[in-house]
């Protein structure tokens, strides 16, 4: 749109009429330089990741059982027997409690069938502190719990905990190494006991 609009100038004695025209401009509209996105194409690539990550974040399947291995462990296999019945029906972090006493020589490990000195303590006769064996087996329940988790078991337990001899390697003199492999398997509690109150029935 145009306005005419009249100015009056003086030159001298005579008045000038000056027409000066109003001219109206459109808004300019921005454009984003080459190689640099829009806004609207930032919105778009913004749902496009959106629409990625709900893909990629499944649901991830539970599962019953978390599995914990260790292979040629350098500890004693008769001291780990009877490690694993200490560590046996307790939870993981009560297990690492319990092994953890027994490396401050604060509780013993109860070995009643071995020929071996009696030490303090309720209804216990025959004992050890085996540190070697508690810390070799130790790393091994981390592993578990850190497997239960991963699984998704809400109570985990120390369903399985057995220890075997190795194949030992020669070393000086003509002596055995010793060598033990262990395995420790961890399940749901509360679903252990929903499947003995059924077969109870």
């Amino acid at each position: 749109m145009v306005a005419p609009i009249s100015v009056p100038v003086e030159s001298g004695k005579e008045i000038k009429k000056i027409e000066i025209k109003k001219v109206e401009t459109k808004p300019e509209t921005k454009t984003a330089p080459e190689g640099v996105p829009s806004e609207e194409g930032k919105e778009k690539k913004v749902e496009k990741d959106t629409k990625k990550v709900e893909k990629k974040a499944k649901e991830v399947p539970k599962k019953e059982l978390a599995v914990a291995n260790g292979y040629s462990l350098r500890i004693s296999p008769k001291q780990s027997v009877y490690v694993c019945k200490v560590i046996r029906g307790k939870s993981p972090e009560a297990a690492i409690e319990r092994l953890q006493a027994v490396i401050d020589e604060r509780r013993p490990v109860p070995m009643a069938g071995l020929e071996v000195g009696h030490k303090k303590g309720k209804g216990l006769a025959g004992g050890k502190f085996p540190k070697n064996a508690c810390q070799g087996i130790m790393e091994i329940v981390k592993q578990a719990s850190a497997n239960a988790v991963v699984a998704g078991i809400e109570n985990p337990v120390i369903t399985i905990a057995k220890s075997d001899r190795a194949s030992a390697p020669y070393r000086r003199a003509g002596r055995k190494a010793k060598r033990t492999h262990m395995h420790i398997e961890v399940r749901d509690k509360t679903k252990l006991l929903k499947k003995k109150k059924e077969n109870r029935r």
